[in-house]
Formats: C-alpha cells, sequence, structure tokens
C-alpha cells in the first residue's frame, strides 16, 4: 500500500467522524451541550475541548516535534468553560483544521520517517491509527450524550432502527465493487 492510498483513506475516515460529531452537535440546544450527569462526568463542550486540545498538541509540527507539546495544558481540557456552540464550534474546527493539515504534509518522500508522542516512537501509520482510535472513541461518546440528551427528538446518524433490511437491500442491489465504506454510508441513510 502507499502513502496516497493510505492517506486517501484515513482522511475519509477522520471526515466520516469528525461529520458525526457535527451531526450531533447542531441537533442540540446549548444547554444539553454543556450538560454533566454529575461533576466527575464530561459534557459534549469538554469532550470537544479536549479533543482540540489534543489534536493541536498532536499535529502542530506532526513530522518535526513530540505530539506531546510542552505548552498544551491537558488537564484544563477538562474544565467546562467553553459557554456557546459557537465557541464550540470555533475550537472544534481549530482541532480539525490542524489534523488534516498535517495529513496533507504525508506523502511518500516522508512516509516512512518515525514521529514521538510522550518520548515514544510511533510509525506513521501507528501514530494517526492512534489518534483515530482515539478520537472515534470520543465522538462515540458526544453521539451517545446528544442521543441521550435529545431522547424522541434525536435524528439518526446512521441505519436507522428498524431500517437496516432496506440500507441491505439498497447496497446487494448494485455490483461489488471497489470504494471506501464512507463514500456513500451518509447519503445511504436518513440523513
Amino acid at each position: 500500500m502507499t502513502a496516497s492510498v493510505y492517506l486517501e483513506g484515513i482522511k475519509k475516515q477522520f471526515n466520516y467522524y469528525k461529520s458525526l460529531g457535527e451531526k450531533t452537535i447542531n441537533q442540540l440546544p446549548d444547554e444539553k451541550l454543556f450538560w454533566q450527569y454529575n461533576d466527575e462526568s464530561n459534557s459534549i463542550g469538554i469532550i470537544v475541548k479536549h479533543l482540540w486540545g489534543n489534536m493541536k498538541s498532536r499535529w502542530t509540527d506532526f513530522l518535526i516535534s513530540d505530539g506531546e507539546k510542552e505548552w498544551r495544558q491537558r488537564d484544563a481540557e477538562f474544565d467546562s468553560d467553553i459557554r456557546t456552540k459557537e465557541e464550540l464550534f470555533l475550537k472544534w474546527n481549530e482541532g480539525w483544521s490542524c489534523l488534516f493539515e498535517a495529513l496533507n504534509s504525508i506523502n511518500d518522500s516522508n512516509f516512512n520517517q518515525p514521529v514521538y508522542i510522550r518520548n515514544i516512537e510511533h510509525s506513521i501509520t501507528e501514530a494517526i491509527n492512534r489518534q483515530l482510535a482515539h478520537y472515534a472513541y470520543h465522538i462515540g461518546q458526544i453521539v451517545f450524550l446528544g442521543k441521550m440528551s435529545n431522547g424522541t427528538k434525536w435524528e439518526s446518524l446512521s441505519i436507522p432502527k428498524g431500517q437496516s433490511s432496506d440500507f441491505n437491500k439498497k447496497r446487494f442491489a448494485t455490483p461489488k465493487h471497489k470504494a471506501h465504506y464512507t463514500d456513500k454510508l451518509m447519503d445511504d441513510t436518513s440523513n
């Protein structure tokens, strides 16, 4: 597999998880974005702030410096101080922009160089896969909190309950072909 093939697929996966988070956030009023089950729990706003801090640290100078930057204030990422959906989206977009800018800096000539996270060497694919798993974990939390707080008003982000058979009929009605699983997934669902 070439660097460009890997990167094309991984960018689609990051975009997919980004879209799940955005579709969740867009369904909710401000007060539901900042609701916490208890003082030890994270709100959607706190999770977004943590993702932002992680993305800025990991992806700034990705090929040059350690992914855990000296200027990162990780503990402060869990303070509940974002107040509006607009402020939340500013951090969200800043983090994702940093990630995609870093991914766009990778090419065949630098794909095999090591990168470091907390002084531990990673291949570029190991570092990227580590972050993809981390972000999917937290975006799953965002979706769960959104679905829980929106109740019956929740709009499904994937195949709606009870519609798996219809979804599969559409997919199997086309011949076998090469595609990335995210290429049409969102278009083929109710959203």
